[in-house]
């Protein structure tokens, strides 16, 4: 886990609000949103539930998908997540 400068501008085709959901929602929403993207472009991520840190740096290891930022801001986990090679 890394903690980084929350104010970063990262160009990102898609946001998803998973605030207030509970595993594994706040994956299956992201997962979704990607559907669409193509290879190389990015979704930034919201969530609050702690469960999700271990699901997406999970999900974008078996995905083959690679994690740009994630930051840690202690009531919400920010995600930016650029679609790799397979889905």
């Amino acid at each position: 886990m890394t903690k980084v400068d929350p104010s970063s501008s990262l160009q990102c085709a898609v946001s998803v609000d998973a605030r207030t959901l509970r595993c594994p929602l706040p994956l299956l929403r992201a997962k979704q949103a990607m559907r669409d993207l193509a290879v190389g472009e990015r979704i930034i991520v919201r969530a609050t539930d702690a469960g999700s840190v271990r699901d997406f740096h999970a999900f974008v290891q078996l995905a083959q998908h690679r994690l740009i930022e994630f930051i840690d801001a202690g009531d919400e986990y920010i995600y930016v997540i650029e679609k790799g090679g397979s889905a």
